[in-house]
């Protein structure tokens, strides 16, 4: 148990952090898994930006690594453009 009132501190903003943040991972997971399920192109590409910036609001606070955040982001715009080849 932390003896210190800085450790104490750090123990109860750590506690508050990790909630944000599986928050904010899991919004974003739950958003990709309905782009991912999305079949028309208009839909999915205005859905898109927001993904996107849930992505890369992860990937600026460090909780996803900007090579993991950019590898989802271009399997996604993929994703996206298939859907319009489909169509076509």
């Amino acid at each position: 148990m932390a003896q210190h009132k800085s450790a104490k501190k750090r123990i109860r903003q750590d506690a508050v952090k990790r909630v944000k943040n599986r928050y904010y991972k899991k919004s974003t997971r739950t958003a990709i898994a309905q782009l991912r399920e999305m079949t028309e192109h208009e839909e999915a590409a205005a859905f898109l930006p927001k993904v996107v910036s849930k992505i890369d609001k992860l990937a600026k606070s460090n909780t996803w690594h900007r090579n993991k955040a950019n590898n989802l982001k271009s399997k996604l715009a993929r994703h996206v453009a298939s859907l319009k080849e489909q169509t076509a």
